[in-house]
């Protein structure tokens, strides 16, 4: 199958085309400037995309075609200023319009659109158990995950089959979320954010990769699913089981203020999150790789 990938150059697009090249599908990274794209996975290549317009990319599909689109700003790289959070929103819904616009072009639709999204979908949901059915939230998180879903929805129409991916925080080695928490479990200063009592809804790389895959190949996947580990926990939770699998202390929390006071309103999304289960994947029969931190921590920093 060849699987166009949208925002294929970052941390979990990689991962993403070296699996599908490893397992005999054609990936085909979408980038602004293919020949700065470094180090692609063997049998993977890259052909130009500006991240706004259709132009140029949509003669690539074929009968056996697919799309996974994961492009936008990253949203934990800063402050949410007003014109960060602009960006945030735009990007998403701007190169999900160009999607659709190549889908819709083409004289031959690709099978199948992944459409990447966020577990921050949900809002805030305190201690309430979450699945795929239950109702977004109305924080700007869950405001730009609607938006983000929504621009792809037209496919569908298409004749074009569509899962939407509700992503949880992915840990992995080379980026993202875990590596900017090791530094301080390592020097002996880490611990819980706030007071550790919010859901910290993970899922190992190894299983965000998978379930991409498993979806891709599964005909009858559709809809949204929640791509997060099977086994939630708190975030205090997490800090311990980090700390041990360090064999460091995690009693040092952060305090809430002192994230509000570098973060800004960014840091509302690190103080709340979502008890969230992956009823629709594992109805589906997709099998974690990684179902208990534990397990994941002792693969990721061993």
């Amino acid at each position: 199958m060849r699987v166009i990938l949208t925002g294929g150059s970052g941390l979990i697009g990689r991962a993403v085309a070296a699996e599908l090249a490893a397992a005999g599908h054609e990936p085909i990274v979408l980038s602004r400037d293919p020949a700065k794209v470094p180090d692609l996975p063997p049998g993977v290549r890259a052909e130009r995309w500006d991240g706004k317009t259709a132009a140029g990319w949509g003669g690539l599909f074929d009968r056996e075609s697919a799309v996974v689109h994961l492009a936008g700003e990253p949203i934990a790289d800063g402050r949410w200023t007003a014109e960060r959070k602009r960006r945030i929103l735009s990007s998403r819904v701007e190169s999900s319009a160009a999607v659709v616009a190549a889908i819709s072009a083409a004289a031959v639709k690709p099978r199948v659109l992944l459409q990447a999204s966020g577990i921050g979908y949900y809002g805030d949901t305190g201690d309430r158990e979450v699945e795929e059915s239950d109702p977004p939230g109305d924080d700007f998180l869950a405001r730009t995950c609607v938006a983000w879903e929504g621009a792809t929805a037209a496919v569908e129409a298409l004749g074009v089959r569509r899962a939407v991916l509700r992503t949880g925080v992915v840990l992995a080695r080379e980026g993202g979320a875990l590596p900017r928490m090791l530094l301080p479990f390592r020097l002996g200063v880490g611990g819980p954010l706030g007071d550790g009592r919010q859901w910290f809804p993970w899922i190992h790389m190894a299983d965000e990769v998978g379930a991409i895959r498993f979806l891709l190949e599964h005909a009858d996947a559709a809809g949204p699913f929640n791509l997060c580990a099977p086994n939630p926990v708190r975030n205090a939770d997490f800090a311990r089981a980090l700390g041990r699998a360090l064999y460091r202390p995690s009693f040092l929390p952060t305090p809430a203020f002192a994230l509000r006071l570098a973060l800004g309103e960014l840091a509302q999304a690190l103080l709340t999150g979502q008890r969230a289960f992956p009823r629709h994947l594992t109805a589906q029969g997709y099998a974690f790789r990684f179902p208990v931190l534990a397990g994941a921590l002792a693969d990721l920093v061993a």
